[in-house]
């Protein structure tokens, strides 16, 4: 079993163009909520999202007629790729071509392209619908363009599990070093959803909040939680065997060191209220890292701000470490960035690795209303100063899907 460790990254989320300006972000507890910009969202009844803000492909080293070629989402990974590549310090000209991966997901892929070609098609008829179309939409155009652009030939293709897509990819990646069939990969997430159709749906299911407060539209695990923030954003991160980056002298962010992927069959919107499935993934990381559950210093929870999410986790986390789970530090860090879907748990892989290297754990910003259900310790009071040896990240998506990565501060 090889050791797989983080050390490139790369994020354009709604706080921030890039990871320095993300984390900053985090360390300061703001949020990027605002009224929605991109079009009038009064007739959803839904006016609150987490937009990335002054993003142009051209700034990140994509070329200005490809990119007209992608969806937005496609647009953010490869920013957040190039970016992350640029941070690694290599191009991986020493390894096989076929031995780095690109494995990055995408919950829904090429929505605002959807929305506006069939707007086309039906003002306008089928043959005004763009050629680009399909290539356009299909999630797993942004593995496939951040191969073409670095020249990687290992495995690629795309995790599409809903709002755990970005942990799965991080994960099958893990696993793919890990095991010897990959010394390096590319991963993350990547989501653009931001656009009223999509927005229609999330809001007609009762998904989103419907405050208009920014500051009170994202609160997890505050009584008040009423529905999550919908996010867009791109999460990147290089992963590559441990002797392979200690012999190029390469910087450690973190070490990744269990990997948990588990199911509900339980409903196609609501976890399990057992939270049984959400705990298994967690004990199956730990076990794969080798810990225990009185190891696990810090847990960024998916944390969403629904009702039910969590309230389950909560009770997942309890399953998963006993006791513990009282002395264990956990945040959501959506209550800043907001719900980026596939990009999710890759945004939030990359915020806990900095946690462990910086020290410092994440508050759960906006929190004001304690619930009797969910009474771990949240981080509510602000930034907390803690060494951490050893963190875990949730993400839990619709159709019962749950990822779970171990990671430990970077050591020899």
């Amino acid at each position: 079993m090889r050791r797989v460790v983080i050390t490139g990254m790369g994020a354009i989320t709604p706080i921030g163009l890039t990871v320095k300006d993300t984390w900053a972000s985090i360390l300061a507890g703001k949020h990027g909520f605002d009224k929605i910009q991109s079009f009038d969202p009064s007739a959803l009844g839904v006016t609150v999202g987490a937009e990335v803000k002054g993003f142009d492909p051209q700034d990140f080293g994509v070329n200005k007629k490809e990119a007209r070629r992608m969806d937005r989402f496609c647009q953010l990974a490869m920013a957040a790729a190039n970016m992350a590549m640029e941070d690694v310090g290599t191009k991986f000209e020493d390894l096989d071509p076929f031995r780095v991966g690109v494995i990055v997901g995408s919950g829904i892929g090429g929505f605002n392209t959807i929305h506006q070609e069939h707007t086309k098609y039906m003002e306008k008829g089928p043959s005004k619908v763009s050629v680009f179309f399909i290539p356009m939409i299909i999630s797993n155009m942004a593995a496939g363009m951040i191969s073409i652009q670095h020249k990687f030939k290992g495995a690629n293709f795309c995790t599409v599990t809903a709002c755990a897509s970005g942990s799965h990819a991080i994960g099958e990646a893990f696993r793919a070093i890990r095991h010897g069939y990959l010394d390096a990969a590319v991963t993350g997430g990547s989501e653009a959803a931001v656009a009223e159709f999509a927005m229609a749906g999330f809001a007609n299911m009762g998904a989103l909040s419907a405050s208009t407060d920014p500051d009170r539209a994202s609160i997890p695990f505050d009584k008040e939680r009423n529905g999550f923030v919908l996010g867009e954003g791109a999460g990147i991160l290089i992963l590559e065997e441990y002797e392979h980056a200690v012999k190029r002298g390469a910087k450690i962010y973190a070490e990744i060191t269990g990997y948990g992927a588990t199911g509900d069959a339980y409903h196609i919107t609501s976890p399990d209220p057992e939270g049984e499935g959400a705990a298994k993934a967690m004990e199956f990381a730990m076990e794969e890292a080798g810990v225990k559950p009185e190891e696990i210093d810090y847990i960024n929870a998916h944390g969403t701000s629904t009702p039910l999410n969590d309230d389950f986790e909560t009770k997942a986390i309890k399953t998963a470490l006993g006791g513990h789970a009282y002395h264990t530090a956990v945040s959501s860090t959506k209550s800043m960035t907001g719900h980026l879907l596939g990009a999710a748990g890759a945004v939030e892989a990359a915020i806990t690795a900095l946690s462990l290297k910086e020290s410092v754990i994440p508050q759960t910003v906006g929190f004001r209303v304690p619930d009797p259900v969910c009474d771990l310790d949240y981080v509510t009071e602000g930034l907390r100063h803690q060494d951490i040896r050893c963190a875990l990240s949730n993400s839990l998506g619709f159709g019962g899907h749950n990822a779970t990565l171990c990671l430990k501060k970077a050591e020899g």
